[in-house]
């Protein structure tokens, strides 16, 4: 399953532990991953800012860069193959560890930016050689892997080379690489090449690299990912935290008649917020531990939680609780959810949502056979098109609350990759005391002209959208400026920010529809009266027409003048109908429409 979930939040910032484990393999764990970077000559050919090596280097950099902010706990390295100098504990010939697989501090950034910077020193520090064996370089990366003091969970080996057939007058070498790389893989090792284009000729993965990263026959390979966009994944700066895909919560779902079955509740979607700040002794520049006191206002006596009681206001009376006795009242029943009944799907209304919604899968741990019945009431809900109404308590002491279960059937692409995965998503409905009545003040009713030029405005601003293309320009920011601090730089790096309205494209696309849309629903002899509302302005006492119907005899206008050079677009559409209808000119009643029928009455077309 290919889901989006993001951590186990509960809407209201109050993070919970997961009881059971983690549920999803890996995912619990910290990610591994290596840089193999093959360092032959060619790797060094070509432009100066354009050589293999250097794109590598700059792929390893935005990587870490990425990891430091979303998960600054994983472990990352670097290995160099194809030196002339080696360093590795198992003494291999040939192979440089430039970074052990370890977290990622500035320094190793800083480190990895020099060297990019200082490329043409990459001779004389470590040297070029062919003369290696992928055997080895494998085995020394396995190592590393067995060698690290954490938990490895999912562990990752990007090679990096321009060479299709590095051991081609060696049948031995072959064979050894590729039976290491298959023993990698069975101990859940994964390899995934990123080959680079050679300066003559096209990159060949059938020559050696399909067996080392996999057998890949003829039709798997026409779909093969394009290199060129692994190398723009990896230098693409996603400033992201990356959070823990472990649910919420788990808790039975009760059908009633003593049938129930286990679903966990995920969040797939919740606002990402700024790194909490952390409190420093001024002077040792060490984390401050806060500790919390309660001590009695009259004595000054420091206070246990047993001297500890609770009160209500009642009527002016300080009503008192025991402890045990508030939380005996804050609980509403047993965890879980419960069937209420169902309900069709129509009647489940937009301002019912009063909260991000959440999503249930269904838990084969908790309870056997979960699935299969999970998802017949999916099936069945989906078909009838009908909700399930149920109570919900997610934890011990929380609030009680009536929800909404919406159907969703998986989707799948047409690579039959999943989309979307089959679940109920979990919405959150108002109780009868939640929801308030409303009174409006009497307002203007815009007209039939008014409305169809903010017809036209909305079509011609009318684009395509999508959230997930604009980054939160406050966090970008806060990392920008983190990132610039830690690195030691003078300035943070410019970033760009998605938000901010195209202002040229809007002017480009809306023409004369803003000034004419203003003149329609803001006409001549409009006062603002600083309370967002207009007002009729006077002048000597008398007030001018909410609407300019007749042209001002002072300063008439000369319609004919304007057919005549092609202007009446420049008017207004009062005018035009006033002059319309002075000549009983037969025509519609838009801008447009006007100006055709007074060109037809003028004899200009």
């Amino acid at each position: 399953m290919s889901w989006s979930w993001m951590g186990a939040d509960d809407g209201d910032g109050n993070a919970e532990e997961n009881e059971g484990g983690n549920e999803m393999g890996y995912w619990g764990n910290k990610d591994s991953l290596i840089f193999l970077i093959d360092c032959s000559k060619s790797m060094f050919e070509g432009a100066k800012d354009e050589k293999p090596f250097q794109l590598c280097l700059k792929c390893a950099a935005c990587t870490m860069k990425n990891k430091i902010i979303g998960s600054e706990k994983d472990f990352f390295g670097i290995v160099f193959f194809g030196t002339e100098k080696d360093q590795n504990p198992s003494n291999f010939k040939n192979i440089y560890i430039y970074q052990d697989l370890d977290m990622l501090d500035a320094q190793k950034i800083l480190d990895v930016e020099d060297l990019l910077k200082d490329c043409d020193s990459f001779q004389d520090k470590y040297g070029h050689s062919s003369d290696f064996s992928l055997n080895d370089v494998l085995w020394t990366c396995s190592n590393m892997f067995s060698n690290s003091a954490m938990r490895n969970g999912h562990k990752r080996i990007l090679l990096f080379t321009n060479n299709d057939d590095p051991h081609k007058n060696n049948q031995s070498l072959q064979r050894q690489a590729k039976t290491k790389a298959t023993d990698l893989f069975d101990v859940g090792i994964d390899i995934e090449l990123m080959p680079i284009k050679p300066r003559i000729g096209q990159f060949d993965t059938s020559l050696f690299y399909e067996h080392i990263v996999g057998e890949v026959d003829e039709i798997d390979r026409s779909t093969m990912p394009d290199p060129a966009e692994k190398f723009e994944e990896l230098l693409t700066r996603v400033q992201k935290k990356q959070y823990k895909k472990r649910p919420l919560c788990r808790v039975p779902l009760q059908l009633g008649g003593g049938i129930g079955l286990g679903v966990s509740v995920f969040n797939l979607c919740r606002a990402a917020v700024k790194s909490s700040y952390v409190n420093l002794d001024s002077r040792i520049n060490e984390e401050v531990k806060i500790v919390s006191k309660l001590v009695c206002k009259t004595t000054g006596v420091e206070l246990l939680p047993t001297d500890l009681k609770y009160f209500q206001c009642f009527g002016g009376d300080k009503v008192v609780f025991e402890k045990e006795e508030v939380d005996a009242i804050k609980s509403a029943g047993d965890t879980g959810l419960t069937l209420l009944g169902f309900k069709p799907r129509s009647l489940l209304k937009r301002y019912h949502h009063i909260r991000p919604a959440q999503f249930i899968y269904p838990d084969e741990k908790s309870i056997s056979g979960s699935s299969r019945l999970f998802t017949a009431l999916l099936k069945k809900c989906s078909s009838k098109d009908l909700v399930a109404i149920c109570r919900f308590i997610p934890r011990r002491g929380a609030s009680l609350k009536l929800v909404a279960l919406i159907p969703q059937e998986e989707e799948l692409d047409e690579q039959n990759v999943q989309v979307s995965p089959p679940g109920f998503h979990l919405i959150f409905l108002p109780f009868a005391d939640d929801l308030r009545k409303l009174s409006y003040e009497d307002a203007p009713r815009a007209n039939d002209d008014q409305v169809e030029k903010a017809k036209d405005i909305i079509k011609a601003l009318t684009s395509t959208f999508d959230p997930l293309d604009i980054e939160n320009p406050s966090i970008q920011k806060h990392y920008n400026i983190l990132e610039a601090l830690a690195l030691d730089k003078d300035a943070p790096e410019n970033f760009e920010d998605f938000s901010e309205p195209n202002k040229v494209q809007i002017d480009a696309r809306l023409g004369n529809l803003a000034t004419e849309f203003n003149d329609l629903v803001f006409p001549e002899g409009y006062v603002h009266d600083g309370k967002g509302k207009k007002r009729k302005a006077t002048t000597g006492g008398s007030s001018t027409s909410t609407k300019r119907t007749k042209n001002d005899d002072s300063n008439p206008v000369d319609v004919k003048e304007y057919a005549t050079s092609g202007t009446l677009n420049k008017l207004t559409v009062p005018v035009l109908k006033e002059f319309v209808k002075s000549n009983d000119i037969k025509c519609g009643t838009k801008k447009a429409e006007l100006i055709e029928g007074i060109n037809l009455h003028l004899g200009l077309h």
